[in-house]
């Protein structure tokens, strides 16, 4: 993507804001077949979703001088008329080790993919008070992933694969292949309760509700909900709580942990979903976070060759597996 005019530099406000001039960009190959409001959001960070797409509606975004929808795609040579906005200031870089730490979790990298085994805790980007998230900690480690983006996202609470693509092209194909259902993942969840159920297709479709605090809380729905399965089956049992095999059919926000709490088996240590009284008992010994983890993800490369990556179950919920319900089991 090439900046083909600017008018004047970004301006400081007191609330840590930049006020942004008009610019002009050229779209490269890399970017071509990206939403211009897909586009935008990258360009203009911190500004809310609704005031870009009033951005779009009112003709302030152009292309090639012309008014353009929001699902319009961009092509290659196509120029983008950037209206004034506020965005979010950057902050203060991350620090040298956090970045370091973040590099040394990559467990797959090639000229196009880089697979992650995330901590929990980290969030996949930066935004929403949080200052850096997994992006934004590999770039400043590696400055020759600035393009790199997500491919698919995962909870903070939650750790494992997570896969990003380090070109543009590589992140369409992904896209089209999850679009395909070609996309396979599997998940580690340990639950409340004694799971007899045998192998389960949960189908509950899933709404997300906006609380006033900006959060986002998700519930069964039938009048409201997106379509949303997720495919159940039993690893082991450990007395009155059960450790499971949870495969997504669909990417919906907060499914599993949404699924598994309507199914009456909400994961332990969800404190947004769970069983507060078991999840306090958990945290007795040694369960600080949610039991939830990216264990696998595979789909067919460029070539049609399938690719598989898996992360080793983190150390905090492996030594909670190895001893600590053992113990709270003994002492219950």
């Amino acid at each position: 993507m090439q900046e083909k005019t600017s008018k004047g530099p970004k301006s400081a406000a007191p609330d840590g804001t930049q006020q942004t001039q008009v610019r002009k960009v050229v779209i490269d190959g890399e970017r071509a077949g990206q939403r211009i409001d897909n586009f935008l959001r990258g360009e203009l960070p911190g500004v809310p979703k609704g005031r870009l797409y009033r951005l779009l509606r009112r003709g302030e975004v152009r292309v090639n001088g012309g008014r353009i929808k929001a699902e319009y795609k961009l092509m290659e040579g196509d120029e983008v008329r950037i209206p004034p906005a506020r965005i979010r200031a950057e902050g203060a870089p991350p620090s040298e080790k956090m970045a370091t730490d973040m590099l040394d979790r990559v467990i797959y990298e090639d000229k196009r993919l880089l697979v992650l085994n995330k901590p929990s805790g980290t969030a996949v980007h930066g935004g929403s008070g949080i200052s850096h998230g997994v992006i934004e900690l590999l770039r400043h480690a590696r400055p020759d992933l600035k393009e790199l983006a997500l491919v698919h996202r995962i909870d903070r609470e939650t750790s494992g694969c997570l896969v990003m693509a380090k070109r543009r092209s590589a992140l369409r194909q992904l896209h089209e292949r999850f679009r395909e259902g070609k996309v396979e993942k599997n998940y580690l969840a340990l639950v409340v309760g004694n799971w007899q159920l045998g192998e389960q297709l949960i189908d509950a479709p899933l709404y997300v509700q906006n609380r006033k605090n900006g959060e986002r809380h998700v519930v069964v729905s039938g009048k409201h909900g997106k379509p949303a399965q997720t495919r159940v089956s039993l690893s082991r049992t450990y007395g009155k709580y059960s450790l499971l095999l949870c495969a997504p059919l669909t990417g919906r926000t907060h499914q599993i942990r949404v699924h598994l709490d309507h199914a009456e088996h909400p994961i332990l240590g969800d404190e947004r979903y769970g069983d507060d009284d078991a999840n306090r008992k958990a945290k007795k010994f040694g369960l600080k976070r949610l039991f939830l983890h990216a264990q696998s993800i595979a789909f067919p490369d460029d070539k049609g060759n399938d690719l598989h990556f898996t992360a080793p179950l983190a150390e905090d919920l492996e030594r909670f597996l190895s001893a600590g319900i053992i113990e709270m089991r003994r002492k219950s």
